[in-house]
């Protein structure tokens, strides 16, 4: 097992492999299809209100009633995982294939994709403190920031050809 801690550097994300299994510490943000589309259109005005570089985003909702991955193949998701990483999340957290564009954009961006267990109860014991830091009026779909420890995962997706 393998503990990474976020903000994660270039470095550490270049060491995990396909198979790795993991954890995940500090923070986390989360965003569903109302609110991943909009925080991409923020990028391109240079205009988020926190740092992505190192950052992870698990593709989910948060409410009171827990947290659970959603399908990251969904066109609104899948859609910005690439310009994502390109703004520096390393870290893409959910469930589901990626078309081959999405993984070519997460090497050429070293980031990886990580699946997680949709274990609700697992997952939301987790959660040490939350936020919402975007698009509110999105509700549970909003951009929530999590401090976490130790979200479990293993590492799906990884740049083939650096192994």
């Amino acid at each position: 097992m393998k503990h990474i801690t976020t903000p994660i550097s270039e470095d550490e994300i270049a060491k995990l492999n396909a198979g790795d299994q993991i954890t995940i510490s500090g923070t986390v943000y989360t965003g569903r299809d109302a609110a991943l589309p909009q925080l991409v259109e923020l990028i391109k005005k240079d205009d988020v209100p926190f740092d992505l570089k190192g950052s992870a985003i698990m593709h989910t909702a948060f409410s009171d009633a827990g947290i659970a991955p959603t399908t990251s193949s969904k066109v609104e998701i899948e859609s910005t995982i690439a310009p994502l990483s390109s703004a520096g999340v390393k870290i893409h957290i959910g469930k589901g294939t990626l078309n081959d564009d999405t993984v070519n954009a997460l090497a050429e961006n070293n980031s990886i994709f990580v699946i997680t267990p949709p274990v609700a109860a697992l997952l939301t014991d987790k959660v040490l403190e939350k936020k919402c830091v975007l698009f509110e009026n999105e509700g549970m779909e909003a951009i929530y920031e999590l401090k976490v420890k130790e979200i479990p995962g293993i590492v799906a997706i990884v740049d083939e050809k650096r192994i």
